[in-house]
């Protein structure tokens, strides 16, 4: 990496919190910027000095402070009514409004809730804002990644979309293309039905197929609107995917077409819920594969848009054992110091979750797997399910690109 990277980050952005029985636990981020703070990956300005303080790190990325996004910048892409709906439960979480998703058991209400999500949005829109004036060549928001809210209704742990707020403001100073990656388990419906006839913003995601998993959308025929049409990409994989077939079918779908679209910046949305070990989905990755993901997106965003990078979380509900480790990886790509998989966790963390938390943290940051992968220039095999599955995505959306789908 050239040229400098922070993360949007303070403690209070924990407040977006469901409750101790909600699988979105805070714990998650709390997990993770512990970890990568006892790595010694960040520090206040990124400088060489704080870099020579860091036991794993040679490089390192600022921590900067997370805004609170404003109504107006809210209403850039949800409704007064979801708005009005969220501040008034806010006040009195006594109250449900359901027409709206809001007292839900995915999106149970919470006193403040209107403050804490507005925090994730405004975080992920300074990230976006330094990325765009040159201050952070990547900026990543780890709070954020929340996909699945529509313009007027809260959906899938999400209040609202901090990831469709800051490309709606990209758009707005000027930028001409975005392309947005999803690597989540579940389908960026939110993302994509919002942009989904705005040929200026290229939406991919990959996820396990809305035939089995929430929320049951993101078919391969999915191309975009009238006025848009491939803007829209899905790669619907079989459930039981692992790191080989989730790789091969990352590469033969997301950098061709990320090339030809050629952004002028590349967000990206990080959930890691696609892990083996993850309560609420299906797909077998493993901690290095997911690893590898970030690594070729990142490379995406220097071959395609000089590296000016947004980076979100998203899913991930296996608190200790996957979401720090991978998370830590992405932040340490972020700060351009990749961490070698078989680095020990440190010490201080695993006490950390062992005193406070009465569990085991893994040692490593591995998981002992070589993500390999089988190119698809090898050719396509009927046979496989998840072959089909590429094979239908290319021949869907390849052709509006002006892109051979043939293998």
């Amino acid at each position: 990496m050239s040229g400098p990277a922070c993360v949007v980050f303070d403690k209070t952005l924990t407040d977006y919190d469901f409750g101790a029985a909600h699988p979105m636990s805070p714990l998650r981020v709390d997990l993770t910027m512990r970890l990568v703070e006892a790595l010694g990956l960040l520090g206040t300005g990124g400088t060489a000095t704080d870099a020579m303080t860091s036991p794993v790190a040679s490089t390192v990325a600022s921590t900067v402070e997370a805004p609170h996004a404003s109504d107006d910048l809210i209403a850039t892409v949800h409704s007064a009514a979801l708005m009005e709906a969220v501040q008034r439960l806010s006040r009195d979480p006594r109250g449900v409004d359901l027409a709206l998703g809001l007292g839900t058991d995915d999106n149970p209400v919470f006193e403040g809730m209107h403050a804490a999500a507005a925090h994730v949005v405004g975080a992920s829109v300074e990230a976006a804002r330094r990325v765009w004036t040159g201050e952070s060549l990547h900026a990543a928001n780890i709070a954020g990644g929340l996909h699945h809210a529509m313009p007027g209704r809260a959906s899938g742990f999400c209040v609202y979309n901090d990831v469709a707020v800051a490309i709606s403001w990209l758009l707005a100073q000027g930028v001409e293309k975005v392309a947005y990656v999803d690597v989540d388990v579940h389908h960026g419906d939110g993302v994509e039905s919002i942009f989904y006839d705005d040929p200026r913003v290229l939406t991919i995601s990959l996820h396990e197929s809305g035939e089995l998993l929430f929320p049951g959308t993101g078919f391969p025929n999915d191309t975009g609107g009238p006025n848009a049409p491939g803007s829209a990409v899905n790669v619907a994989l079989p459930p039981g995917t692992s790191d080989a077939g989730w790789l091969r079918a990352f590469h033969a779908v997301v950098p061709p077409l990320v090339r030809g679209f050629a952004p002028d910046v590349l967000v990206s949305q990080h959930g890691c819920d696609s892990h083996a070990e993850d309560p609420l989905a299906h797909l077998l990755l493993s901690v290095d594969g997911q690893r590898a993901a970030n690594l070729a997106i990142h490379d995406l965003a220097h071959e395609t848009c000089g590296g000016r990078w947004v980076v979100t979380g998203g899913g991930g509900y296996a608190v200790v054992e996957v979401v720090p480790r991978t998370w830590a990886h992405l932040l340490a790509i972020v700060a351009g110091t990749p961490l070698d998989p078989l680095t020990p966790t440190p010490e201080d963390w695993r006490e950390h979750v062992r005193t406070s938390l009465g569990r085991v943290a893994p040692y490593r940051f591995t998981d002992g797997r070589d993500p390999a992968f089988r190119d698809w220039s090898s050719g396509y095999d009927p046979a496989s399910w998840l072959d089909r599955a590429v094979n239908a995505t290319r021949q869907a959306v390849f052709p509006l690109h002006g892109l051979d789908h043939l293998p």
